[in-house]
């Protein structure tokens, strides 16, 4: 027991806690990002085509309906308008900032519209690995690759756009490297 302490105490001997000089950090910024292929812009603009062509055809019905103020149908449609070209800007807008990068110990993916978020999964946390195709980026020979982490039951981390092949080699590479850690 004594030697057991004695051990102890000559670990926090050696214990040290040194500042780190955030300047010689690694920056992620300065990583190379790979951008979405650019057909999955056309699958973007499909799915808010079916969308607002859906919604387009119940406001229709909704308005039909109305008959005593034929400005209020004006004013409705003027709206679905604006609200269809502002999704399509902002849909844009985060179509071109969404990336990824991999690195030796980690996978980036960064995204977002008004504010641009960079999330950081190191590949000792990946504990699981999907490879997904809608009907309309099987289409255009694209997947979506999901990235999950310990701790949680949905995906960490969603890849769009990506062609199949290359996404079958990115599951390969990040399957490799969980089968590495166990």
């Amino acid at each position: 027991m004594a030697s057991s302490r004695q051990s102890s105490y000559t670990k926090m001997e050696n214990f040290t806690n040194e500042t780190i000089d955030i300047g010689s950090l690694p920056k992620f910024e300065e990583v190379r990002f790979t951008a979405l292929h650019p057909d999955y812009w056309k699958v973007v603009i499909i799915q808010w085509a079916v969308f607002f062509l859906i919604a387009a055809t119940l406001l229709g019905f909704a308005l039909f309906c109305v008959d005593d103020f034929a400005g209020f149908r004006l004013a409705a449609s003027i709206a679905f308008l604006l609200i269809v070209v502002l999704s399509l800007f902002f849909s844009r807008i985060g179509f071109r900032k969404k990336a990824f990068a991999f690195r030796h110990h980690d996978v980036l993916f960064r995204h977002g519209v008004i504010a641009t978020n960079t999330v950081v999964i190191p590949y000792n946390r990946v504990q699981h690995v999907a490879l997904h195709e809608g009907l309309v980026s099987r289409y255009f020979g694209l997947a979506k690759i999901e990235i999950f982490t310990a701790g949680g039951n949905s995906s960490d981390i969603e890849i769009p756009g990506i062609q199949k092949e290359q996404a079958e080699n990115i599951k390969q590479l990040l399957m490799g490297k969980i089968q590495k850690q166990l």
